[in-house]
């Protein structure tokens, strides 16, 4: 009986999602841009190369990243950035909202294999990360 009980017992009662467990307060806008420049770099050689494998390889991992580029700059925006942020630099939730919609499917990296898509996403990013290190200034 005690074996059936005890893992009961102890079974979390409330499961949450965070970036992590602590705010660590360590954040830096080089995560997102290294996915972003993964996936422009990923759209530069599916454009050389007419190899179906790789194809299907890289689509796989250019979405991935995609997705990650998508996760740094929401924990920016969500963990990070904070309303004197948003007052002083009015163009951050346009540009968070631009990069998240680069970054993702319906013509964004996560859909499609356009170079220049990935050129606006990393130049998007490098626009945030600028706002980012101006913060860590004053």
């Amino acid at each position: 009986m005690l074996q059936r009980l005890l893992p009961s017992l102890l079974a979390p009662t409330v499961e949450v999602h965070a970036h992590c467990d602590l705010p660590c307060g360590v954040y830096d806008p080089a995560q997102a841009r290294i996915e972003a420049q993964s996936v422009k770099a990923i759209a530069e050689k599916m454009a050389d190369n007419d190899d179906p494998a790789f194809q299907a390889r890289a689509i796989v991992i250019k979405e991935q990243r995609s997705e990650l580029v998508k996760h740094h700059v929401w924990v920016l925006w969500t963990d990070y950035f904070k309303p004197p942020h948003f007052e002083k630099y009015p163009q951050l939730h346009e540009l968070v909202n631009k990069a998240t919609k680069l970054a993702g499917g319906g013509g964004g990296t996560k859909s499609s294999s356009d170079v220049e898509t990935a050129d606006e996403l990393l130049a998007t990013v490098d626009e945030i990360a600028e706002i980012f290190w101006e913060t860590k200034k004053g």
